[in-house]
């Protein structure tokens, strides 16, 4: 059965090693060049304070360069779509083209069993969905090395500057991909033997793997671990998003966009209290004058001096791979489940 199995599944096969093949290709091809820039830009072995400078101007070379940015973004894109399409053309029509082609009844009347049939085909489906996201993910993360070091000491200043906590680096490297590969196979195949019919079931494991990417980093990701909250003198930010009814007006929004002592950190949330721990999004008069106008630095250093503060909540750099060994096992349990009512329905009386 498992050696049926893998023949029927040559075709996939090919598909996936043929990427895999063409991904290297192209990442072995630049990535030389991208670490030859790197090397040369100083980074290494730099001072502290100029670490951040250098950093920026490796990363805005990067950018400046074109191919290298399309480059990396289109990696992290392809990364991040392999798990919806395995899951739409390797999932979705495993069991629903059986039913559809009428090849069911001769498929599951023979020695093997409905259940054996079903596990060593989520098996051998299963562990290649995760073996091409993974090599994908891998060599993303090799070619990409030089610029998330460069994040890494503060640099920034273009779409290159995304943190390992951001949503597109964080579900693009690491294990995730692993967990996105399993639950986006066991959707297609439970979407096809729920709904019997292979494009509707494509339709069905595309809309829920969809819906469920972006719920995961905007409402489940944040809170899979308690935050850490600090307060810190808005002055000690290295970068801030201020946000005026004009700088002659009364109302503000201060955002920090990093916590101090702690490189790398994932920012949740951030506003401003005033000296009594309130919070806090009217300036006092004396930081509406003229002195103040046109001048974001100055605007902060007057309402430090007036004792406002700023309120951090964020996940500490330390728990990326929590998050990462997290997320993952919720995504894995997931597939466990879907593959139960795969098993639960295939069980049953299906035509």
């Amino acid at each position: 059965m498992i050696r049926l199995s893998l023949l029927q599944f040559r075709v996939q096969a090919a598909v996936g090693a043929a990427a895999l093949a063409a991904f290297a290709i192209l990442l072995a091809v630049t990535g030389p060049h991208l670490a030859s820039l790197y090397a040369t830009s100083g980074i290494d072995g730099c001072q502290p304070a100029s670490c951040e400078h250098l950093a920026s101007d490796f990363l805005q070379q990067v950018y400046g360069a074109g191919s290298y940015s399309v480059l990396y973004l289109a990696g992290v894109i392809i990364i991040l779509l392999t798990p919806a399409i395995i899951g739409l053309f390797w999932g979705a029509p495993l069991i629903a083209r059986e039913l559809e082609t009428g090849t069911s009844s001769l498929a599951w009347n023979q020695s093997v069993t409905r259940t054996r049939w079903l596990a060593v085909k989520l098996t051998v489906g299963g562990l290649a969905a995760m073996a091409v996201t993974e090599g994908l993910s891998l060599m993303q993360a090799w070619w990409a090395a030089p610029i998330g070091r460069a994040v890494g000491y503060g640099g920034g200043g273009n779409e290159l500057a995304m943190g390992r906590f951001s949503s597109l680096v964080f579900a693009t490297h690491g294990i995730t991909p692993l967990g996105y590969a399993a639950f986006g196979f066991c959707l297609g195949v439970t979407a096809g033997a729920l709904i019997r019919r292979t494009v509707p079931a494509m339709a069905v494991t595309l809309a829920v793997f969809a819906v469920l990417q972006i719920a995961m980093p905007l409402w489940i990701r944040p809170h899979l671990f308690p935050a850490e909250r600090t307060v810190v003198p808005i002055t000690s930010l290295d970068s801030i998003a201020l946000l005026q009814g004009g700088l002659n007006g009364s109302r503000f929004n201060l955002g920090a966009l990093n916590v101090p002592g702690q490189p790398g950190a994932w920012v949740l949330s951030s506003g401003t209290v005033d000296a009594a721990g309130t919070p806090a999004v009217v300036s006092p008069a004396a930081c509406t004058g003229p002195s103040v106008e046109n001048s974001p630095a100055g605007f902060v250093g007057c309402l430090a001096s007036h004792g406002f503060r700023e309120t951090i909540g964020y996940q500490p750099a330390s728990r990326y791979w929590a998050f990462q060994w997290t997320e993952t096992a919720i995504y894995l349990v997931l597939a466990l489940i879907l593959a139960g009512c795969s098993f639960r329905r295939l069980g049953r009386r299906l035509s």
